[in-house]
């Protein structure tokens, strides 16, 4: 596996689209995608089918985590929420996530519990707790070619001069990927490259969201160095669902437009499991 670190540094855009399970990662890996991004919302809604809004555990995420690069072979991002409440949870994140496999840990500055970037209500710690997390971060990885991704939600609430002090305090903290979330223009988004200059920096694409949605070469020639794609498999998947059931509740019989058997069992490496058989 090419490190995360890797990439970047060697220019390589990185457009992780956003996974939920080991069966999304694996449809992402084998269309393509040079790195994957574990969002906290596709965990929620498939886990438990409620809204990212703090409630799925670390334990739930860090297995989730495990599952994921146990099928993959390129660099997995994973969202980490806000580390998960003190410092002694943020210590334990960047243990778990970094001995599960996962390339980088994004980290935000929301209050415990989180909510879903582009949406109401969310409320920042001070800079002052969120660089204390950064720095417990990168001073208990065992790597430095594991990523730490600082996220800073002060756009919202406290404007973009707010949420660029914040991201500044986070590199001076040894951030190595900065993501100030939810731009409201490109201005703002040239903004934020010209400022941070020298530090990769993350875009995230959300359909519907308060970001202008830009295809890769648009980000990367603004000075993005990844874009994650955090509920785009996620909708399609959903509706994917719709449609197919719709075609069965009004014929009565499923589309030939579905995945056969034999591509899901390729899909799943059933080759694996029939070549032990054949040991016997």
């Amino acid at each position: 596996m090419t490190a995360l670190k890797d990439l970047i540094a060697n220019g390589s855009f990185i457009s992780a689209p956003g996974v939920f399970d080991p069966l999304s990662a694996r449809v992402a890996e084998q269309s393509g995608a040079n790195a994957l991004y574990m969002t906290g919302y596709g965990v929620s809604a498939s886990l438990l089918g409620k809204p990212d809004a703090g409630l799925v555990s670390y334990r739930e995420m860090v297995d989730r985590v495990r599952a994921i690069f146990e099928v993959t072979t390129v660099p997995l991002i994973a969202d980490g929420d806000t580390g998960f409440g003190g410092l002694a949870n943020v210590r334990q994140a960047v243990q778990g996530y970094e001995n599960a496999g996962a390339s980088a840990i994004q980290i935000e500055d929301q209050e415990y519990p989180k909510r879903c970037g582009h949406t109401r209500n969310r409320k920042v710690i001070s800079t002052e707790d969120m660089v204390r997390k950064i720095e417990l971060a990168c001073e208990t990885r065992e790597s430095d070619t594991f990523l730490i991704v600082a996220r800073t939600d002060a756009r919202t609430e406290h404007g973009l001069d707010e949420a660029l002090s914040r991201a500044e305090a986070y590199r001076s903290a040894g951030a190595d990927v900065l993501f100030v979330e939810s731009p409201e223009s490109l201005d703002e988004m040239r903004m934020i490259n010209e400022q941070l200059s020298g530090t990769p920096t993350l875009a995230n694409m959300v359909g519907g969201g308060k970001t202008p949605m830009l295809a890769e070469a648009e980000l990367n020639a603004l000075g993005y160095d990844i874009a994650i794609h955090p509920v785009y498999l996620l909708g399609a998947a959903v509706t994917a669902m719709r449609e197919a059931l719709r075609t069965l509740q009004a014929t009565g019989q499923e589309a030939n437009s579905a995945a056969s058997l034999d591509e899901l069992n390729t899909l799943v490496d059933f080759e694996s499991i029939w070549a032990l058989d054949e040991r016997r």
